[in-house]
């Protein structure tokens, strides 16, 4: 799923650069002639490029690669570097905004709630829904918590990122309603409230996390 705080932050930094670039000076030396930027608004916007490629496209992407690669610089100036950087960058933006960038982690989190949600279906099919219902919820926490974490919110009660999230425009009012629901139920659970759901509403609580997974993760 593209996040759109993330796309917001290549166009943002996109513009940093083009500012970057205004602040270039020409020194003539022995061992500096050449175009230079600003260094430490340039070691400044390196780090910031970095870690929105290790978000965006994950640091075993090309793009996180190549950007490692040509920021180096044993050739050239900064001036001439942060060409080629804003370029990776651009293109970078370009297949994330086209949803071509996956992360490595993101492929792996999916993979592990795909287990976790088919052990939880093994689980309510075998009679014990309680634990299923304990174990859906886990997923369904997990994946709050790592949309918080995108979102730079910060952790806390499952209602209090659940409402971050809403306001942040993760997800709309409906779905925030929905994550309560679920939350809901498996706190029953966890607490021994058997009486309160049946096998049903497991299965149904499980696809419903299914959905909420496939569809952000």
């Amino acid at each position: 799923m593209i996040n759109n705080k993330l796309l917001r932050r290549f166009d943002e930094l996109l513009c940093q650069a083009v500012d970057l670039e205004a602040t270039k000076q020409h020194r003539q030396g022995a061992m500096s002639d050449g175009d230079y930027v600003d260094n430490d608004l340039y070691l400044a916007w390196k780090a910031k490029a970095k870690n929105l490629l290790a978000l965006a496209c994950g640091e075993q992407s090309e793009h996180y690669k190549a950007f490692t690669s040509n920021e180096k610089g044993n050739y050239g100036t900064n001036a001439q570097i942060l060409i080629n950087l804003k370029s990776l960058i651009a293109g970078a933006k370009e297949d994330y905004a086209g949803g071509y960038c996956s992360s490595a982690r993101s492929l792996i989190q999916a993979e592990v709630f795909d287990s976790e949600l088919d052990q939880a279906t093994e689980l309510l099919n075998s009679g014990y829904h309680p634990a299923a219902a304990v174990i859906a919820g886990v997923v369904l926490e997990t994946t709050i918590r790592q949309m918080c974490d995108e979102e730079g919110i910060v952790h806390g009660k499952l209602d209090k990122m659940n409402s971050d999230l809403t306001k942040a425009g993760r997800y709309n009012v409906l779905v925030q309603k929905q994550v309560t629901a679920l939350a809901d139920l498996r706190n029953k659970a966890a607490h021994g409230q058997n009486d309160q759901f049946s096998k049903d509403d497991v299965k149904n609580m499980i696809a419903e996390i299914s959905r909420f997974v496939a569809e952000r993760v």
